[in-house]
């Protein structure tokens, strides 16, 4: 069976704009990689964990900072290329910024263990995520990976649909 991911796509508007919270990939493969590298704060469900859940916990964990609350865009699921199916909800987090002094950009994820230099014998640990920043639309399209970027869309047109409701663009209290 083919694993299983759930994430939040934190996003705001800034005027017409709208923007995104995507994070890269810490460690030394990722280093110099941008373009088609960053990711929405998404990660593996644990065993019986419901994917909503999983999501929040993982949005936590990857950037240090609690998962935006109030209401939720169920953005749905997308088949990776190799397989990996993956949830994702939209949370309105105009306010997300950081955590006291510490700027979104300085995140404090969770870290990973890992052979480095390859083959040295030598084990180093390494940020799962080694930043996070807010994009405008057409950028994150760019800088994700290419099975999310349907995200995205998926978003724009929930927010299009909203605002043919005439329902309220706040999507609740952060």
């Amino acid at each position: 069976m083919p694993p299983v991911s759930a994430g939040l796509l934190a996003y705001r508007r800034r005027g017409a704009s709208v923007e995104v919270l995507l994070v890269h990939p810490g460690g030394p493969i990722w280093a110099r990689r941008d373009d088609r590298a960053w990711s929405i704060p998404k990660g593996e469900l644990g065993p019986d964990e419901p994917p909503l859940a999983a999501a929040r916990r993982e949005f936590t964990e990857e950037l240090g900072v609690p998962a935006p609350s109030g209401p939720l865009l169920e953005l749905g699921e997308i088949r990776q290329p190799g397989g990996k199916r993956v949830w994702v909800w939209a949370a309105d987090a105009p306010h997300l910024s950081g955590v006291s002094d510490r700027p979104l950009h300085e995140v404090a994820s969770n870290r990973f263990e890992m052979e480095w230099p390859p083959r040295s014998g030598r084990v180093q640990s390494f940020p799962e995520v080694d930043r996070a920043e807010w994009f405008g639309l057409e950028v994150a399209r760019a800088k994700l990976h290419a099975g999310q970027v349907g995200f995205v869309d998926r978003l724009v047109a929930a927010l299009d649909r909203r605002a043919g409701e005439g329902l309220d663009q706040a999507a609740g209290p952060e």
